[in-house]
């Protein structure tokens, strides 16, 4: 997508947002549009932070930051400039307006099926951008004009896929998945913030993730007692990446609303034990 001389707009908003960059160095110009990595990505930018380019090539967002537990709730405004997005941590879990994108890309691991298929939609004036120099199986030219498929796909997987969206389906669609997944971070996020300082978030307010939870306690010690009782009753997984610390819950579209609420009636007993 980024033709000869041409620079492209990145807006770094986490750890996959930056690999994001160094791969898109490789082939052209990185024009670091906003970047919040100085308060330690506890926040989307605002939009008069971004210092976009109009001539560029793109705009490369990630929609959800995993590690740092913050979401895009609204598509940047960029004018004319083709918007690219990189949503493969929260695909799915509601309906968005995919002609607001040029370029929609996700892996399949976190709310599709299993990992090893990435879903595309992309413009298809854009095609006509794809340099001849790229590696045959990495131009998405090539995919499109084969059917998906030039190699032998993850047929697995992506009948895996095939099962995942009639489920959503069968839940009402979209629009049912997003209201359960507003519910399930409402009952979390409600827990942290009633909980008088003893749980900390993580993300600022406006910008937090519906897929990713994350926070803290006032030490490390309690954090990791917390972390072993948790795992002793059936809460595994809870662990904060190491750049961030403290303690993550991801509560992506196949994880139940009861599963939530077990964990909020965990953490509830275990302040009232140690606050």
């Amino acid at each position: 997508l980024m033709p000869p001389k041409n620079t492209a707009d990145y807006i770094i908003t986490g750890s996959w947002s930056k690999k994001a960059v160094k791969e898109a160095k490789r082939v052209g110009t990185v024009n670091i549009a906003a970047s919040t990595e100085g308060e330690n990505f506890k926040r989307i930018p605002k939009q008069d932070e971004l210092k976009l380019d109009p001539e560029a090539a793109y705009v490369h967002i990630t929609t959800n930051n995993t590690i740092y537990g913050t979401q895009w709730h609204k598509e940047p405004e960029v004018g004319n400039v083709p918007l690219v997005c990189d949503a493969s941590s929260d695909i799915l879990h509601k309906k968005i307006d995919v002609n607001k994108y040029a370029l929609i890309y996700g892996g399949a691991q976190k709310n599709m099926g299993p990992a090893g298929v990435t879903l595309v939609i992309i413009r298809k004036d854009l095609l006509g951008r794809s340099s001849d120099s790229l590696h045959t199986m990495l131009n998405y030219k090539t995919h499109v004009e084969n059917n998906s498929l030039y190699n032998t796909p993850n047929t697995f997987g992506i009948y895996i896929i095939g099962l995942v969206a009639k489920w959503v389906a069968k839940l009402g669609g979209l629009d049912a998945m997003y209201k359960l997944n507003k519910e399930k971070a409402e009952v979390l996020y409600g827990c942290i913030d009633a909980s008088g300082g003893f749980y900390k978030g993580h993300a600022e307010k406006d910008s937090r993730s519906l897929m990713n939870v994350t926070f803290n306690l006032a030490t490390e010690d309690l954090e990791k007692k917390l972390i072993a009782e948790a795992t002793a009753a059936g809460f595994d997984g809870l662990k904060g990446h190491r750049s961030v610390g403290g303690l993550r819950a991801s509560i992506y579209n196949a994880f139940p609303k009861k599963g939530v609420e077990d964990l909020v009636s965990f953490m509830k007993d275990f302040q009232n034990k140690n606050d």
